[in-house]
């Protein structure tokens, strides 16, 4: 089976390498085919002369495979949506197409193609705007113009964007190269260049609704209860949406019991808003982050390698690095991020005084010492480390549940083994895990059409006591298309089974914290529930399906 996922691998990279154009028709025809072959070839293998190792690649493959259909009918509905809104995609995407097959160009052809696509565009534009003439086709006939979603508007806008670098792709490849071609089509190609970028300002202003240099404002595309179901499946969740909300809740209150008490050591009684504003005072001078965090790391490598937690190699501990945060990635990323290096999130000289106040209050000494580990050792640097050293060929098997559910067992872990000494500590680490908390609810219930993102927004300044930029990164980062609509939802999700298999198997004394937690490391990501079944030597048959509850109807707390 590693033979058969690397060839997998291999063979996608390469489609999508070839087929570049997210809504090119041609591109859904050639890997639904694709996948629907892999699948037959699969259903060729005799899945009981496997032995134990490659029956859970084989269940892993299949169950990609299957994810992967599931995107790509997610992606075909919102191309149908957005159609409207694209009247010149044919007409790029047909250029494109001939140069995908290095087809020689017809430079007259193309010229009248692109000429064609200018006043297809400005027709569109006219017939879209709802500022221009009547309401309707005509004031006799009383036809309203279409009724645009912001939401499908904003789609189309990345949509565009990518047309528009498409179409400069395929220019570049001839222009000069080819002097007929460039003295046809050199002019229209500006125009339409010209008009793409126009077209692309008329979405956003006018559709969307935000001005065209706008990279704050938060649109969001929720997917829908169905499109959740169908990746909860594939992550290997057997909950819906609205029990992931109430286990999401029912974690939250735990850790409100537990914020009161801290609150209380601290004086502020039940006003838990003030001690989680003391913590936010507790920060270093500008300058002095990198050094904290340094220590912070340390730590939490010390912390685990002290307690006999994990295996922490000599190298892991001398090749981690640290870069500082731009103010650009700060917009998405108010805090600092983990995987390889470390990115410091601090303020810096750009950014105004109220930004520099709650980058320094939400990166407060409480706050990184919650999290500082979660990013680096025991979390994702050492994930990264020992994906890189074992099981190679499972990286397409990766999924949020195990990246950040591993690191957010870590800080569960933690809290356990009381790490957090003072109530100070405790506060801020109890900030992020009914932040976690929070996420599952925010975004479950967005993507299923009950919350707007600036609910979301407010949800997390009244609930978790985050600065209001902080809060709105946040928020924008789960919904601005750089992540899932399950990713948010995976930190606690997948936190919750690893606490389910840690009292499993280390509670009942079948194996050592040591030994559970390097096996996680070692066997390499995975949907959780079959991560299970490789690391308990299950039984598994070829038609396995989701079936692990893990949370339990009355589950325990440290």
């Amino acid at each position: 089976m590693p033979t058969v996922i690397e060839q997998f691998s291999a063979d996608r990279m390469s489609l999508m390498r070839t087929y570049s154009v997210n809504v090119a028709p041609a591109r859904f025809e050639r890997f639904e085919k694709f996948y629907h072959d892999e699948l037959a070839m699969l259903a060729g293998i005799n899945f009981e002369g496997l032995c134990e190792d490659d029956r859970v690649d084989y269940l892993l493959m299949k169950n990609r495979l299957t994810a992967d259909l599931h995107q790509l009918e997610i992606q075909k509905t919102q191309t149908a949506e957005m159609q409207p809104l694209l009247p010149f995609a044919k007409t790029i995407v047909e250029l494109t197409e001939q140069k995908r097959l290095m087809k020689q160009p017809d430079g007259e052809k193309a010229a009248a193609m692109l000429s064609v696509m200018v006043k297809e565009m400005k027709a569109a534009q006219k017939a879209l705007d709802p500022t221009s003439g009547h309401r309707g086709a005509s004031a006799a006939e009383g036809t309203e113009k279409p009724k645009i979603s912001p939401v499908v508007a904003n789609r189309a806008v990345q949509a565009t964007r990518q047309l528009s670098a498409a179409l400069k792709d395929w220019y570049g490849q001839y222009d000069g190269y080819d002097p007929t071609f460039t003295w046809w089509v050199a002019e229209p190609y500006k125009d339409a260049d010209k008009a793409l970028t126009s077209y692309t300002a008329f979405l956003k202003e006018k559709l969307v609704g935000v001005s065209a240099d706008d990279k704050t404002t938060i649109i969001g595309d929720p997917v829908g209860r169905e499109a959740l179901l169908n990746e909860l499946s594939d992550d290997m969740i057997p909950y819906t949406p609205e029990e992931l909300i109430a286990i999401a809740q029912t974690e939250y209150d735990w850790c409100m019991k537990e914020m009161l008490k801290n609150s209380h050591e601290m004086g502020f009684g039940d006003d838990w808003h003030a001690a989680v504003e003391k913590v936010k005072q507790m920060h270093v001078p500008p300058g002095e982050q990198p050094e904290l965090i340094r220590k912070l790391v340390v730590e939490g490598s010390d912390f685990v390698k002290k307690n006999d937690l994990v295996t922490v190699p000599p190298l892991a501990d001398e090749t981690w690095r640290m870069v500082m945060m731009t103010p650009e990635r700060q917009l998405v990323n108010p805090f600092f991020t983990g995987g390889n290096e470390i990115s410091v999130s601090y303020p810096t000289d750009t950014m105004t005084y109220e930004q520099r106040e709650m980058s320094m209050r939400g990166n407060n000494i409480p706050f990184a010492h919650a999290t500082a580990f979660h990013e680096m050792i025991p979390g994702h640097f050492l994930q990264f480390y020992m994906s890189a050293r074992y099981h190679t060929y499972r990286r397409p098997f990766s999924t949020p549940f195990w990246h950040e559910g591993n690191s957010l067992w870590w800080e569960m872990l933690f809290y356990e083994m009381n790490f957090n000494k003072t109530p100070e500590d405790r506060v801020g680490a109890l900030v992020w895990r009914m932040h976690r908390s929070a996420r599952v609810i925010f975004t479950m219930n967005f993507h299923l059409g009950k919350w707007t993102p600036q609910q979301c927004v407010q949800f997390l300044i009244d609930n978790v006591g985050f600065e209001s930029e902080n809060a709105l990164a946040e928020v924008r980062r789960s919904f601005d298309g750089s992540v899932g609509p399950l990713y948010q939802c995976a930190y606690l999700m997948g936190g919750l089974q690893f606490r389910a298999m840690h009292k499993e198997l280390v509670d009942s004394k079948k194996m050592t914290n040591r030994e559970f937690h390097d096996a996680i490391l070692h066997e390499g990501p995975m949907p959780i529930e079959m991560l299970r079944a490789d690391i308990e030597r299950q039984k598994l048959s070829s038609d396995f399906t989701t079936s692990w509850k893990f949370y339990g109807d009355h589950p325990t707390h440290p």
